[in-house]
Parts: C-alpha cells; structure tokens; sequence
C-alpha cells in the first residue's frame, strides 16, 4: 500500500508494528526459557548417614536399638521390606495389624529406630498388643 504523496513509504501487510513485536516476543522465548532453566537449583546432594532424631514418646521400649539380627530372632522374616538410602523398613503382618520396623545404620549394623503399627496405639505410634500378637504368630512358625 502506497502511503501518501508526502510520505513516500511503502509498508507491507505483514511488517506492520504488531506483527513485528509479535516476532520479537517469538525470538525472545527460548531465551527466557534459558534463563528459567537456569535459575533453578539443582537437585540436593544425599543426606549424611545420621542417626535421626530420638523417636517420639510411645516408642515399645522392648524393640528400640534392637539390630537387624536380634529383631529377626525374636519377629522372624519379614512380610516386605524396603530400603531407602540409609534407612530399612521391615513389615510384619498379622491377622488384624501391620507392624512396621524403621532400622538405621548405628555403629557398623543396622538397629531399630522406629516402629508403628496399623492400627495405631492409643499412646503413640505403635501398638503393643499387636506386636505381642506379631510375636506369637513368629513363634508358632518357627
């Protein structure tokens, strides 16, 4: 299109002021992408191999600092068991609980830290009539 007689310009359809900007919000996305990536923070490196925190009021004294050996003895084989990083989970079931056993490495071998049961105690995490029940059914099979 020709512009007027004093302007002596010829603008085409498609480089108008909003396509041009439109073209420049094109090119300028991979960047601002870039840059997003970029800030990001990377992935945090492993924890340390420590020893959690004391457990919570409620803990079944009978099985806290237990090794793997000792609470194999007196449980038996677990059902399942799970390792994440440094830590074990041993699951034993019953007829009417799940008892769970979270082992940490302390001292060269790995030792009860945690446990809680399904259902849970009244007093805490972890209730002693199943585990007693857990240890009944161990001894039968054995």
């Amino acid at each position: 299109m020709l512009a007027s007689s004093g302007d002596a310009r010829y603008e085409r359809p498609d480089q108008t002021q909003g396509h041009r900007m439109m073209r420049r919000l094109l090119a300028l996305c991979p960047v601002l992408l870039l840059a997003a990536c970029a800030s990001q923070p990377g992935p945090r490196p492993p924890a340390p191999n420590t020893v959690p925190p004391a457990p919570p009021r409620g803990e079944p004294r009978d099985f806290l600092n237990m090794t793997a050996a000792a609470l194999r003895g007196q449980m038996g084989a677990p059902a399942f068991t799970r390792k994440d990083g440094v830590t074990e989970m041993w699951r034993y079931d019953g007829a009417a609980c799940r008892a769970f056993f979270f082992l940490y490495e302390a001292k060269g071998q790995m030792a009860v830290r945690h446990v809680e049961t399904l259902p849970h105690g009244a007093s805490g995490a972890a209730d002693m009539g199943c585990l007693a029940a857990l240890k009944r059914i161990s001894a039968k099979t054995s």
